[in-house]
């Protein structure tokens, strides 16, 4: 399993208890979508490792308690200690209405509803306190923060997403 295969779940945490369990913190809105997982993968010196789960529970509502197979003491748990961990792309739960994960909109057209075709969304930056659609415009790129006052209507059957951006911003990147 490739990560480009799967999305970021969490990290483990901390340990529980002398018996192998571990705390996952959930990068999730959702933490209780998690509670019944079978396995998840762990990645473990730079590869995506199985780990199948014996039993799991929500813990302080954000956190995950996890007993994973083989994992039984301290010492096994201190081993995958600040471990990032991941679930297939299939196993995301569906999204209703305009609701999207980033992933699933590379290659949207996006149309504005006063500049009309603005491009294709190349990525989603996320590495900055706002998170910005990186459109791609005849080979410019085009920033427009991912708010949603400036979403309109997600088209996911034609994969066009129709924003409304405030005046210039879009002619800011074309001039």
């Amino acid at each position: 399993m490739l990560k480009e295969e799967c999305f970021y779940l969490g990290k483990i945490v901390s340990k529980f208890s002398f018996k192998g369990e571990v705390l996952i913190k959930l990068d999730t809105d959702e933490p209780e979508e998690y509670t019944g997982m079978e396995s998840v993968f762990v990645d473990y010196n730079e590869n995506l490792v199985p780990f199948f789960i014996e039993r799991s529970g929500l813990h302080r509502s954000t956190l995950l308690r996890v007993k994973f197979e083989d994992v039984d003491t301290e010492e096994d748990a201190e081993d995958i200690m600040k471990c990032d961990v991941y679930l297939p792309l299939n196993q995301l739960p569906e999204l209703d209405g305009d609701k999207f994960y980033f992933h699933e909109i590379i290659g949207f057209t996006v149309e504005d509803i006063n500049y009309g075709t603005v491009g294709k969304i190349t990525a989603i930056n996320d590495s900055t306190a706002q998170s910005l659609f990186e459109i791609d415009k005849d080979g410019k790129q085009i920033l427009i923060p991912l708010n949603d006052e400036f979403i309109e209507k997600l088209d996911k059957k034609n994969k066009i997403i129709f924003v409304q951006t405030p005046e210039g911003l879009i002619d800011l990147y074309l001039d």
